[in-house]
């Protein structure tokens, strides 16, 4: 069976040594992603991913460049592709008109220096974020997450 991939472009938006997250409800499950969706055709990954951000925080951002490549390609009826871009806080967009997808039930901002121990997914992005925010060097693909794999809370 061949699979399209999809694309998706998600911000990593930090402010006062948080980051910013949408959060995910499923049953009883709740977890965080990295605010972000779909890239649509003839649109810009930069536009994409400042369009998603409003979309679903209700936050203005600025992209700027490219931090992490991570994959998906198990477990939805697409191979995903995630492009991670650092974004610039901007404001918040005091009316906007949210639009969140399936499960998604609100955002929050995340303490950095706790997100190895924070529900955040993929979890292989977790240490890479806190060396960004502490400027140390990172990995910029990070491969495929599987379900299954490892948490990285050390």
């Amino acid at each position: 069976m061949e699979r399209i991939i999809r694309n998706s472009a998600k911000a990593l938006v930090i402010k006062d040594g948080k980051m910013l997250a949408v959060k995910v409800k499923d049953n009883e499950d709740e977890w965080y992603i990295l605010p972000g969706g779909g890239q649509g055709s003839e649109e810009p990954l930069s536009a994409a991913v400042c369009r998603e951000v409003a979309e679903e925080t209700g936050v203005l951002v600025e992209c700027r460049e490219l931090l992490f490549v991570i994959e998906g390609v198990h477990g939805e009826t697409f191979h995903r592709v995630d492009l991670v871009f650092d974004c610039a806080y901007i404001a918040a967009l005091p009316d906007a008109e949210l639009r969140r997808d399936t499960n998604q039930t609100g955002y929050a901002w995340l303490d950095i220096k706790t997100l190895n121990t924070q529900p955040l997914y993929p979890s292989k992005l977790r240490r890479q974020i806190m060396k960004v925010y502490q400027g140390k060097p990172h990995k910029v693909y990070l491969g495929n997450e599987e379900i299954g794999d490892g948490e990285c809370t050390e």
